[in-house]
């Protein structure tokens, strides 16, 4: 059998364990790291060169940014089963009320047309 006896092997097993170290950088500093050498390479990028590729790109982000945000808020909104309906109800009647103030005579529907006209010009002519 064996010389050494169980209680000293249980000894050295405790000692071993408690003498180890969780190897490498913790998160954070990974993360500074990671942050650090990304700023170093933005900071080598000439941003006056960009133009209007970077300009595109920027648009391109904002409005997938923005698709994601009006659909987070739209799935929000149909998540509670009576608040649909309330706002259909709402822009059923703000569509009532302005059609009211403004189409109920036909010198306030010239004026409607007139202003439509006008924005056309400007934005598409």
């Amino acid at each position: 059998m064996s010389d050494v006896s169980p209680e000293s092997n249980q000894d050295s097993n405790t000692n071993t364990n408690s003498n180890t170290t969780p190897s490498g950088p913790s998160i954070s500093e990974r993360a500074n790291d990671f942050m650090s050498q990304a700023n170093e390479i933005l900071g080598k990028i000439d941003w006056s060169q960009m133009g209007k590729y970077g300009k595109a790109a920027g648009i391109i982000a904002v409005v997938i940014l923005a698709q994601i945000i009006i659909k987070i808020v739209v799935d929000t909104v149909n998540f509670f089963p009576i608040l649909p309906g309330l706002l259909e109800l709402l822009g059923i009647i703000v569509v009532g009320q302005w059609s009211w103030q403004n189409l109920t005579t036909s010198e306030k529907r010239n004026a409607v047309l007139e202003k439509v006209q006008n924005i056309r010009k400007e934005y598409i002519d």
